[in-house]
Protein backbone atom coordinates (compact mmCIF):
# COMPACT_ATOMS: atom_id res chain seq x y z
CA UNK A 1 0.00 0.00 0.00
CA UNK A 2 2.21 2.64 1.03
CA UNK A 3 5.09 1.47 -2.44
CA UNK A 4 1.46 2.18 -4.34
CA UNK A 5 1.05 5.40 -2.83
CA UNK A 6 4.67 6.76 -3.02
CA UNK A 7 4.56 5.77 -6.72
CA UNK A 8 1.40 7.36 -6.72
CA UNK A 9 3.00 10.51 -5.56
CA UNK A 10 6.17 10.14 -7.92
CA UNK A 11 4.10 10.13 -10.65
CA UNK A 12 1.75 13.18 -9.57
CA UNK A 13 4.38 15.50 -8.62
CA UNK A 14 7.03 14.24 -10.63
CA UNK A 15 9.81 15.23 -7.51
CA UNK A 16 12.45 12.78 -6.63
CA UNK A 17 10.78 11.60 -3.51
CA UNK A 18 13.85 8.75 -3.04
CA UNK A 19 16.03 11.65 -1.62
CA UNK A 20 13.41 12.03 1.59
CA UNK A 21 13.23 8.60 2.00
CA UNK A 22 15.24 7.73 5.59
CA UNK A 23 16.49 4.32 5.55
CA UNK A 24 14.78 3.54 8.93
CA UNK A 25 12.01 4.28 7.09
CA UNK A 26 12.50 2.10 4.22
CA UNK A 27 13.72 -0.54 6.75
CA UNK A 28 10.51 -0.62 8.51
CA UNK A 29 8.56 -0.56 5.54
CA UNK A 30 10.38 -3.60 3.91
CA UNK A 31 9.96 -5.46 7.37
CA UNK A 32 6.53 -4.37 7.61
CA UNK A 33 5.43 -5.89 4.09
CA UNK A 34 7.40 -9.61 4.91
CA UNK A 35 5.47 -9.91 7.53
CA UNK A 36 2.08 -8.60 5.94
CA UNK A 37 2.94 -11.19 3.09
CA UNK A 38 4.20 -13.83 5.58
CA UNK A 39 0.67 -13.69 7.53
CA UNK A 40 -1.25 -14.63 4.07
CA UNK A 41 0.71 -17.04 3.19
CA UNK A 42 0.34 -18.27 6.83
CA UNK A 43 -3.43 -18.21 6.82
CA UNK A 44 -3.42 -19.72 2.98
CA UNK A 45 -0.93 -22.93 4.48
CA UNK A 46 -3.16 -23.18 7.05
CA UNK A 47 -6.41 -23.27 4.77
CA UNK A 48 -4.14 -25.95 2.49
CA UNK A 49 -3.67 -27.87 5.56
CA UNK A 50 -7.51 -27.98 6.52
CA UNK A 51 -8.03 -28.87 3.24
CA UNK A 52 -5.87 -31.86 3.49
CA UNK A 53 -7.07 -32.84 7.06
CA UNK A 54 -10.58 -32.50 5.40
CA UNK A 55 -9.67 -34.73 3.11
CA UNK A 56 -8.31 -37.57 5.38
CA UNK A 57 -11.35 -37.48 7.28
CA UNK A 58 -13.39 -37.99 4.17
CA UNK A 59 -11.04 -41.20 2.80
CA UNK A 60 -11.28 -42.40 6.21
CA UNK A 61 -15.45 -42.25 6.55
CA UNK A 62 -15.27 -43.64 2.91
CA UNK A 63 -12.81 -46.57 4.21
CA UNK A 64 -15.33 -47.30 6.58
CA UNK A 65 -18.45 -47.32 4.32
CA UNK A 66 -16.56 -50.22 2.37
CA UNK A 67 -16.00 -52.27 5.45
CA UNK A 68 -19.21 -52.21 6.32
CA UNK A 69 -20.38 -52.61 3.17
CA UNK A 70 -18.34 -55.82 2.85
CA UNK A 71 -19.80 -56.46 5.96
CA UNK A 72 -22.94 -56.51 4.88
CA UNK A 73 -22.85 -58.25 1.63
CA UNK A 74 -21.11 -61.48 3.62
CA UNK A 75 -24.49 -61.47 6.42
CA UNK A 76 -27.03 -61.01 3.63
CA UNK A 77 -25.20 -64.00 1.57
CA UNK A 78 -24.96 -65.91 5.19
CA UNK A 79 -28.33 -65.43 5.05
CA UNK A 80 -29.15 -66.76 1.51
CA UNK A 81 -30.22 -63.55 0.24
CA UNK A 82 -27.93 -63.23 -2.94
CA UNK A 83 -29.46 -60.29 -4.41
CA UNK A 84 -29.06 -57.95 -1.61
CA UNK A 85 -25.43 -59.20 -1.59
CA UNK A 86 -24.60 -58.52 -4.96
CA UNK A 87 -26.27 -54.93 -4.19
CA UNK A 88 -24.61 -53.95 -1.48
CA UNK A 89 -21.12 -55.23 -3.62
CA UNK A 90 -21.70 -52.81 -6.28
CA UNK A 91 -22.29 -50.35 -3.91
CA UNK A 92 -18.99 -51.29 -2.41
CA UNK A 93 -17.65 -51.43 -6.07
CA UNK A 94 -18.55 -47.71 -6.70
CA UNK A 95 -17.13 -46.36 -3.13
CA UNK A 96 -14.00 -47.87 -3.76
CA UNK A 97 -13.33 -46.33 -7.05
CA UNK A 98 -14.36 -43.25 -5.24
CA UNK A 99 -11.83 -43.93 -2.45
CA UNK A 100 -9.07 -44.30 -5.35
CA UNK A 101 -9.59 -40.92 -6.35
CA UNK A 102 -9.98 -39.73 -2.80
CA UNK A 103 -6.32 -41.45 -2.07
CA UNK A 104 -4.43 -40.31 -4.95
CA UNK A 105 -5.83 -36.50 -3.82
CA UNK A 106 -4.42 -37.24 -0.70
CA UNK A 107 -1.38 -37.89 -1.78
CA UNK A 108 -1.25 -34.57 -3.56
CA UNK A 109 -2.69 -32.74 -0.62
CA UNK A 110 -0.06 -34.61 1.61
CA UNK A 111 3.03 -33.72 -0.70
CA UNK A 112 1.47 -29.67 -1.06
CA UNK A 113 1.43 -29.56 2.91
CA UNK A 114 5.15 -30.89 3.09
CA UNK A 115 5.97 -28.45 0.35
CA UNK A 116 4.13 -25.64 2.23
CA UNK A 117 5.26 -26.19 5.81
CA UNK A 118 9.23 -26.30 4.42
CA UNK A 119 8.41 -22.87 2.19
CA UNK A 120 7.05 -21.83 5.87
CA UNK A 121 9.93 -22.20 7.98
CA UNK A 122 12.19 -20.99 5.26
CA UNK A 123 10.44 -18.05 4.83
CA UNK A 124 10.20 -17.64 8.66
CA UNK A 125 14.35 -17.83 8.48
CA UNK A 126 14.02 -15.34 6.02
CA UNK A 127 12.34 -13.06 8.48
CA UNK A 128 14.22 -13.84 10.93
CA UNK A 129 17.81 -12.87 8.88
CA UNK A 130 16.39 -9.77 7.06
CA UNK A 131 15.27 -8.77 11.02
CA UNK A 132 19.00 -9.20 11.88
CA UNK A 133 20.55 -7.77 8.74
CA UNK A 134 17.73 -4.60 9.12
CA UNK A 135 19.42 -4.41 13.26
CA UNK A 136 23.09 -3.66 11.47
CA UNK A 137 22.14 -1.54 8.74
CA UNK A 138 20.07 0.74 11.45
CA UNK A 139 23.42 0.43 13.42
CA UNK A 140 25.33 1.37 10.56
CA UNK A 141 23.25 4.45 9.49
CA UNK A 142 23.55 5.46 13.18
CA UNK A 143 27.09 5.21 13.36
CA UNK A 144 27.21 7.11 9.78
CA UNK A 145 25.13 10.17 11.54
CA UNK A 146 27.32 9.79 14.28
CA UNK A 147 30.85 9.98 11.83
CA UNK A 148 28.89 12.54 9.63
CA UNK A 149 28.11 15.04 12.64
CA UNK A 150 31.21 14.35 14.03
CA UNK A 151 33.02 15.65 10.52
CA UNK A 152 30.79 18.93 10.46
CA UNK A 153 31.95 19.72 14.10
CA UNK A 154 35.34 19.12 12.47
CA UNK A 155 34.61 21.32 9.58
CA UNK A 156 32.92 24.51 11.49
CA UNK A 157 36.57 23.64 13.68
CA UNK A 158 38.97 24.29 11.71
CA UNK A 159 36.57 27.19 10.32
CA UNK A 160 37.10 29.02 14.02
CA UNK A 161 40.86 28.03 13.27
CA UNK A 162 41.18 29.84 10.47
CA UNK A 163 40.81 32.93 12.43
CA UNK A 164 44.32 32.61 13.63
CA UNK A 165 45.18 35.23 11.16
CA UNK A 166 43.51 38.08 12.39
CA UNK A 167 44.62 36.73 15.89
CA UNK A 168 48.04 37.38 14.36
CA UNK A 169 47.28 40.79 13.15
CA UNK A 170 45.72 42.26 16.29
CA UNK A 171 48.93 41.26 18.27
CA UNK A 172 50.90 42.72 15.74
CA UNK A 173 49.52 45.98 15.83
CA UNK A 174 49.90 45.69 19.93
CA UNK A 175 53.37 44.80 19.73
CA UNK A 176 53.95 48.19 17.33
CA UNK A 177 52.06 50.46 19.30
CA UNK A 178 53.21 49.22 22.89
CA UNK A 179 56.65 49.76 21.28
CA UNK A 180 56.06 53.38 20.05
CA UNK A 181 54.67 53.98 23.72
CA UNK A 182 57.59 52.75 24.92
CA UNK A 183 60.01 54.93 22.52
CA UNK A 184 58.07 58.12 23.49
CA UNK A 185 58.74 57.67 27.20
CA UNK A 186 62.24 57.19 26.49
CA UNK A 187 62.37 60.47 24.44
CA UNK A 188 60.54 62.10 27.05
CA UNK A 189 62.75 61.25 29.66
CA UNK A 190 65.70 63.07 28.06
CA UNK A 191 63.92 66.26 26.92
CA UNK A 192 65.34 69.36 28.87
CA UNK A 193 62.05 69.97 30.34
CA UNK A 194 62.25 66.62 32.12
CA UNK A 195 65.41 67.34 33.22
CA UNK A 196 64.54 70.10 35.01
CA UNK A 197 62.00 68.88 36.15
CA UNK A 198 63.76 65.85 37.84
CA UNK A 199 66.56 68.90 38.95
CA UNK A 200 63.96 71.14 40.74
CA UNK A 201 62.55 67.83 42.03
CA UNK A 202 66.06 67.25 43.59
CA UNK A 203 66.47 70.45 44.55
CA UNK A 204 63.34 70.07 46.52
CA UNK A 205 63.87 67.35 48.53
CA UNK A 206 67.71 68.97 49.44
CA UNK A 207 65.55 71.84 51.15
CA UNK A 208 62.97 69.71 52.88
CA UNK A 209 65.67 67.62 54.11
CA UNK A 210 67.68 70.86 55.75
CA UNK A 211 64.88 72.58 57.08
CA UNK A 212 64.06 69.37 58.94
CA UNK A 213 67.72 68.84 60.11
CA UNK A 214 67.72 72.13 61.64
CA UNK A 215 64.01 71.90 62.95
CA UNK A 216 65.45 68.71 64.80
CA UNK A 217 68.80 70.48 65.95
CA UNK A 218 66.63 73.10 67.25
CA UNK A 219 64.52 70.95 69.21
CA UNK A 220 67.36 68.68 70.20
CA UNK A 221 66.07 65.66 68.65
CA UNK A 222 69.26 65.48 66.31
CA UNK A 223 71.62 62.73 66.83
CA UNK A 224 75.28 63.34 66.03
CA UNK A 225 75.21 61.48 63.24
CA UNK A 226 72.53 63.34 61.40
CA UNK A 227 74.26 66.55 63.36
CA UNK A 228 77.43 65.70 61.30
CA UNK A 229 75.04 64.65 58.35
CA UNK A 230 73.29 68.49 58.41
CA UNK A 231 76.66 70.04 58.92
CA UNK A 232 77.95 67.98 55.85
CA UNK A 233 75.02 68.87 53.40
CA UNK A 234 75.18 72.67 55.10
CA UNK A 235 79.39 72.37 53.85
CA UNK A 236 78.25 71.19 50.69
CA UNK A 237 75.48 74.00 49.95
CA UNK A 238 77.87 76.41 50.94
CA UNK A 239 80.64 74.88 48.57
CA UNK A 240 78.24 75.29 45.89
CA UNK A 241 76.93 78.78 46.69
CA UNK A 242 80.77 79.31 46.39
CA UNK A 243 81.23 77.89 42.96
CA UNK A 244 78.36 79.60 41.64
CA UNK A 245 79.74 83.28 42.80
CA UNK A 246 82.84 82.45 41.58
CA UNK A 247 81.61 81.36 38.03
CA UNK A 248 80.00 84.36 37.97
CA UNK A 249 83.06 86.41 38.92
CA UNK A 250 84.89 84.79 36.41
CA UNK A 251 82.20 85.55 33.44
CA UNK A 252 82.10 88.83 34.30
CA UNK A 253 86.26 89.64 34.23
CA UNK A 254 86.17 87.44 30.83
CA UNK A 255 83.64 89.64 29.85
CA UNK A 256 85.33 92.65 30.80
CA UNK A 257 88.21 91.51 29.34
CA UNK A 258 86.55 90.95 25.86
CA UNK A 259 85.05 94.23 25.53
CA UNK A 260 87.36 97.10 23.68
CA UNK A 261 88.08 100.21 25.59
CA UNK A 262 86.25 103.53 25.13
Amino acid sequence: MFTRILNYLKALFGIKLDQWEDPEVLLKQAQDEMREAHQKNRERAIQAITQKNLLQQQVDDTNKQVQNLQAKAELALKNGNRDLARQLLVEKQTLEATLGTLNESLANANQVSEQIKVAMQREEEAIRTKAAQAMAMKTQWKQAQIENSINQALDKMEAVGGQDEAFQRAQAKINTLTAESSARTEIAKGRLSTQMAELNDAQAHNAADDELSRLEQKLGLASPATASATTGAAASTAASAAEQELAALEQQINSGTSTPKA
